[in-house]
């Protein structure tokens, strides 16, 4: 284990509540549109992260940067602990938002009602000014079930996001990384079986277009 992985091992139980409370934004399957979607996403101009602004450590950016290609081709399902958290660790400080987007229960299949949020989302991915950014597409489920049941649908269900925007809006793989944390990050920890907890967080791990 490397240094850089006990970090963010020793983070772990922080990451759980800092993922879930740092989306800004958050709404509902019917509710969101694309311009919502792409005003959360769209990085400020002293956001940390890789951009090259005012707030930007280069040796930070440099970490980041090396750490993202490494996991940008890779297979969800691949992903060691360690990596998931320091997707996590990461995404807790860019623009994000929690969209809701629901799945059948015990399935990877988009919930009906939320069809129009994965439309909205891929039309806000495919707008100019998010060009060359790279996007975490973070799958969750309630807390029903077994820990090694949960993480492989929570997988799944980033896959099913990320295989309908390259499909349906031609955007490149190779700028979505999935993770899947199954039940380890519940949006709602006191009922653990509400659907609210079968979503999709999205990030826009690269900041760079906050100079444009």
């Amino acid at each position: 284990m490397t240094r850089f992985d006990k970090f963010f091992g020793l983070k772990a139980i922080t990451l759980a509540a800092a993922l879930s409370m740092t989306a800004g934004l958050a709404f509902a399957g019917d509710n969101v549109s694309a311009n919502q979607i792409l005003n959360a996403l769209k990085p400020k101009p002293a956001t940390r992260g890789l951009s090259a602004g005012p707030q930007a450590d280069p040796v930070v950016q440099a970490k980041e940067s090396t750490f993202l290609n490494t996991v940008r081709n890779r297979s969800t399902r691949s992903l060691s602990m360690g990596e998931r958290e320091q997707i996590a660790e990461l995404a807790a400080t860019k623009p994000n938002i929690d969209l809701e987007i629901q799945f059948d229960y015990n399935s990877a299949d988009i919930a009906k009602n939320s069809v129009p949020s994965v439309q909205a989302l891929g039309n806000a991915l495919s707008d100019p000014s998010l060009k060359g950014s790279t996007f975490v597409v973070a799958g969750h489920t309630d807390a029903v079930g077994g820990e090694e049941y949960n993480q492989g649908l929570s997988e799944r269900r980033a896959d099913t996001i990320k295989k309908y925007l390259v499909q349906n809006y031609g955007l490149a793989g190779t700028d979505l990384v999935t993770v899947g944390y199954g039940k380890t990050k519940l949006k709602d920890t006191a009922n653990g079986a509400d659907p609210i907890n079968r979503r999709v967080q999205v990030v826009n791990m690269d900041t760079k277009t906050a100079s444009k």
